[in-house]
């Protein structure tokens, strides 16, 4: 192993490389938001970039499936802190660099707007909307700059977010994910990529991977309503694990074939109700496919090859006998240490790994021959199953009507054994701020509104509200009303003779620019409400009334309970003016 380069040589490179610009990186103080196949990659950079302190949180552990791709991780690492362990891998790349890593999750109360605000940039590395919303939402209220990456199935994308000259995350409507109700994938297919998930998420992951029930494709909304066809397919997945049992048998192949392209399917034609509005499917013969394949006397590695063109049923037949060998021969290497107590061996599926990509291919093209579905080629295929795509897009300035940036940002000092909601109304929005019809939320709902007063003599403490929460205030004034109001929540004793609720002094509250609502109704998550006709409160309007953040009306006085994000997965995205890239 080579010794560390010396910090004087490395600092020269840097100093070549960036000029005026390494100082200021050498004395930054960075925070990497996840540390997955982004992460990693990012971690590197940044190091090898010069930043000078490097933190990380990351919540997840090191699955086995993780070590194609993120390559700071070893086999020896799995099931341990991910965080923890980038940490240790990377700082081998420059020990020169101060690095922090947290194992804990970025939304835990102990990373406050004030931890935020004590680094000079963010970079986000999540693989989920609702943690990249929040780290958005933090970097905002704490006015530091953010570059957010991150990947939502097979999507991805790169964005700096700075407050006030660019667009933030939820500025924009986010590509409404599409999933697949699993009896379609398993039982009905009728398109390219329905058969794709079957063989990458379905077939290779019991076969050769881990067996997963909640596959993220996957949509068990509408299993209820199949119950029995649920049951079979537990069946199926049972038996399936019975020939994983017979990996490098003779006859493995035969038996896996038998088992997908004849039994099931000869099962599935037996449910004549399924089949009245739609072709049933044709069970493949494997004596009969072999016989075929052998005449054409092409080797499975050779077929593979030709990754653009078309194959035909002898020809996938061919690859999938031969992608099994191949991943059977892999597989069997480490299962002879699972007797030592190491973790299980399984195999996960990376379009760039021929031989995974090999059997997907050919599995998912077997199968639309079987259910009379146009087979596709083995290029077309790495395209649909783990390509990620990133828009390029001009930076566009921040939306006014977004629900996130479109937002004031200031702290409010209270003093917990004193302070009530009354005291920020009439002390602070009425009397110093001038409001006049406003409502209030927190995190858990609405706490006032012009109709609800119920709980203006109680505490902060009593209704929910403690350090580092967040108050929404919505100004529902008919001609010029405020931008909305974001406050976070700073607990802080104050002297008895003072209010017990407090403002930064001379502080001012933009009124909303004037914009026509119908032309910002699809740029935003979160529908815009139209105006209310002259005349009429707000809170008075039944169809028409805006909603504070999507939250759900229950009874006067209570709190209304805001709904949660899904995180769901792309499976199919466009390339249309699009950098494609590999997480």
């Amino acid at each position: 192993m080579q010794p560390p380069i010396p910090l004087m040589k490395r600092e020269r490179y840097h100093r070549q490389s960036l000029g005026a610009f390494y100082g200021r990186i050498k004395q930054s103080r960075v925070l990497m938001v996840g540390a997955g196949g982004i992460g990693c990659e990012l971690l590197k950079n940044l190091i090898l970039t010069g930043f000078g302190e490097i933190q990380i949180v990351d919540l997840d552990t090191i699955d086995l499936s993780n070590l194609n791709r993120q390559f700071l991780f070893r086999y020896e690492h799995v099931k341990k802190p991910k965080a923890l362990v980038a940490k240790e891998s990377a700082a081998k790349f420059n020990p020169h660099v101060k690095l922090e890593a947290y194992h804990a999750n970025i939304k835990d109360p102990q990373f406050n707007i004030d931890w935020f605000a004590s680094f000079d940039i963010v970079f986000n590395a999540l693989d989920n909307i609702d943690a990249r919303r929040h780290v958005n939402k933090m970097c905002l209220a704490a006015d530091v700059p953010l570059i957010e990456s991150g990947t939502t199935g097979f999507n991805g994308q790169v964005q700096p977010i700075i407050k006030g000259k660019s667009e933030c995350y939820d500025c924009s409507t986010k590509a409404t994910p599409k999933s697949f109700p699993v009896c379609t994938i398993r039982s009905t297919p009728s398109q390219p990529i329905h058969c794709i998930v079957w063989a990458k998420s379905y077939l290779f992951t019991e076969i050769f991977g881990t067996s997963e029930d909640e596959v993220p494709e996957f949509d068990h909304s509408q299993d209820s309503e199949n119950a029995a066809e649920i049951e079979n397919l537990r069946k199926e997945a049972s038996a399936l694990n019975q020939i994983r049992q017979s990996m490098g048998s003779t006859d493995f192949s035969r038996r896996m074939f038998e088992k997908v392209f004849t039994d099931d399917i000869n099962r599935l034609r037996s449910m004549e109700d399924m089949w009245k509005t739609r072709s049933p499917p044709t069970a493949l013969d494997f004596d009969s496919v072999s016989k075929t394949s052998a005449n054409g006397g092409e080797v499975g590695e050779s077929v593979a090859k030709r990754d653009q063109s078309t194959w035909t049923l002898a020809e996938n037949f061919t690859v999938f006998c031969d992608s099994i060998r191949r991943l059977s021969r892999r597989l069997q290497k480490p299962q002879a240490g699972e007797s030592n107590g190491s973790a299980t061996a399984v195999l996960s599926f990376d379009k760039d790994d021929d031989d995974t990509l090999d059997f997907v291919a050919a599995s998912a093209n077997m199968r639309s021959f079987v259910f009379g579905i146009e087979p596709k080629s083995k290029f077309d295929i790495k395209q649909r199953s783990g390509a990620r795509v990133v828009n390029s897009e001009p930076l566009r300035p921040p939306n006014p009507q977004c629900p996130i940036c479109g937002v004031m940002h200031s702290k409010l000092v209270i003093d917990p054994s004193r302070a009530t909601l009354k005291d920020l109304v009439e002390d602070v929005l009425q009397a110093d701020l001038g409001y006049r019809e406003f409502s209030i939320s927190s995190e858990d709902g609405t706490l006032y509104d012009p109709d609800l007063e119920d709980n203006l003599k109680k505490k902060f403490s009593d209704l929910g509200v403690k350090d580092d929460s967040f108050l929404t205030i919505v100004d529902e004034d008919e001609e010029k009303p405020r931008v909305k109001l974001s406050l976070s929540i700073s607990e802080k004793a104050l002297p008895d003779e003072s209010k017990p609720v407090s403002l930064p002094s001379g502080f001012e509250i933009p009124r909303k620019p004037t914009i026509d609502a119908e032309k910002v109704q699809d740029k935003v998550n979160g529908a815009v409400s139209p105006p209310t006709a002259p005349g009429k409160r707000k809170r008075a309007a039944s169809t028409d009334e805006p909603s504070i953040e999507g939250q759900i009306s229950t009874k006067r006085g209570k709190l209304q309970k805001a709904p949660q994000d899904d995180d769901l997965i792309v499976l199919e995205d466009s390339s249309n003016g699009a950098i494609v890239i590999d997480d």
